[in-house]
C-alpha cells in the first residue's frame, strides 16, 4: 500500500470516528452512568453495583435521578425487592448495548490500522464446548493476539439466542438451537450423542449402542435445561420406552463425575466429553435411535461482528469439530 493510500484510508477512518461522535455525542456524554445503569439492570440492585463499581450508593442512585431527570421519563421501577427496568428503560438498555457493540467494534477495526488486534469477544455456548474445545481456541487465539479479551457464558438452547438479542454475546456456540428469524447461523455441523458410563459398566465397549439397551439401567439425566434432554425425551416418546431415572441434574460435569461414584449412564455430546478420564467409556447412540445432534455458531443477523470476533470465527471453523 502506497504511503498516499495509507494517509487516504487513515483519514477515511478519522472522519467516520468524527461522524460517529457527532450522532451519538448523547450517548457519549453519558457513557459512564449508562454503563452503571446496564449493570444496575443486570444485578437489580444499586448496592451491588456501587460495590462492583467503587462507587458509594448514593452517589450511584443521584446519577440515575440526574439522567432520568435530563431524559425526561423515569427508567427503572424501584421494587422493594430491588431495581427494575420499565418500558422506557427496556428501550434505552437495547440502545445502549447496540451502541457499545459498534463502538467496540469500531475502536477494534481502528486497532487493526495499526497492525496491533484489539478487542472483546463475548460467546453464549452449551455446556459440551466447555470443557475443551473453547479453552483450546481462545488459548490459541490469545497466544496470538494478547490483548484480546474474552466472556464466556454458559448458555444453553434459547437462553443462548436471549444473550445475541441482548447484545450479551457477539456469538453463541450452541447445541441444536431453536430456529429464528433474527438468528444467522453461521457455520453447522453434527455430533453423536453418547452414553457416558464408568468402564466397569456392564455396557461398557465398543461401538454404538442402542437406547432400549441404556433405559434397563439406571441413568443420570440432563434436566429440560438443557438441550440434550429434550432430545432424549422425543426419542423416549418415540420409542414408549420407560426410564429408570434415579439423578437429574443441569450439570453436565457432576453427571459425568457421578459416573465414578455408581454404576449410572448418563448422557453427553462427543465433543463435551473430556479427552484425559481414562476411566470413563463412551458409546455413541445408534442413529436408528438418535441421529447426530446438530451443533451450530450463531449471531444475531444483522450485526456486525468486531474485527477481533470476526477473526476468532474464522479460527473456529478450522477446527474438527465441524467435519
Amino acid at each position: 500500500m502506497t504511503a498516499n493510500r495509507v494517509a487516504n484510508y487513515c483519514l477515511f477512518w478519522m472522519l467516520l470516528l468524527f461522524k460517529l461522535q457527532q450522532e451519538g455525542l448523547l450517548m457519549m456524554k453519558h457513557l459512564r452512568t449508562l454503563t452503571l445503569i446496564n449493570d444496575v439492570a443486570a444485578t437489580g440492585s444499586i448496592r451491588r453495583t456501587a460495590e462492583r463499581r467503587n462507587i458509594t450508593p448514593s452517589a450511584l442512585t443521584r446519577k440515575i435521578q440526574d439522567f432520568e431527570r435530563e431524559l425526561g421519563v423515569p427508567i427503572f421501577e424501584r421494587l422493594p425487592q430491588g431495581m427494575r427496568l420499565n418500558a422506557a428503560g427496556e428501550f434505552l438498555i437495547r440502545y445502549v448495548r447496540n451502541q457499545v457493540s459498534d463502538f467496540e467494534r469500531l475502536k477494534s477495526q481502528i486497532a487493526d490500522l495499526s497492525g496491533v488486534r484489539r478487542g472483546h469477544v463475548a460467546i453464549a455456548c452449551s455446556q459440551a464446548f466447555v470443557d475443551h474445545l473453547l479453552p483450546s481456541e481462545v488459548a490459541a487465539y490469545r497466544a496470538k493476539f494478547p490483548q484480546v479479551s474474552f466472556m464466556i457464558q454458559m448458555r444453553d438452547h434459547t437462553w443462548g439466542i436471549s444473550a445475541l438479542r441482548d447484545f450479551e454475546a457477539d456469538l453463541a456456540l450452541l447445541i441444536n438451537p431453536p430456529p429464528f428469524a433474527d438468528i444467522q447461523v453461521l457455520h453447522a455441523g453434527s455430533q453423536p450423542l453418547c452414553a457416558l458410563m464408568h468402564r466397569s459398566h456392564p455396557l461398557a465397549g465398543e461401538g454404538p449402542i442402542r437406547l432400549r439397551d441404556c433405559f434397563r439401567h439406571p441413568v443420570a439425566m440432563p434436566d429440560g435445561s438443557l438441550a440434550i434432554r429434550r432430545l432424549l425425551d422425543d426419542a423416549l416418546a418415540r420409542k414408549q420406552m420407560p426410564m429408570d431415572m434415579q439423578i437429574e441434574s443441569n450439570s453436565l460435569e457432576f453427571q459425568r463425575n457421578y459416573a465414578s461414584r455408581e454404576p449410572m449412564l448418563s448422557f453427553q455430546v462427543s465433543v463435551g466429553i473430556p479427552v484425559d478420564t481414562p476411566d470413563l467409556c463412551a458409546r455413541p447412540i445408534h442413529e436408528m435411535d438418535m441421529p447426530p445432534v446438530e451443533i451450530a455458531l450463531a449471531q444475531l443477523l444483522g450485526r456486525t461482528l468486531s474485527v477481533a470476533a470476526a477473526k476468532f470465527v474464522d479460527q473456529l471453523l478450522k477446527n474438527p469439530v465441524w467435519g
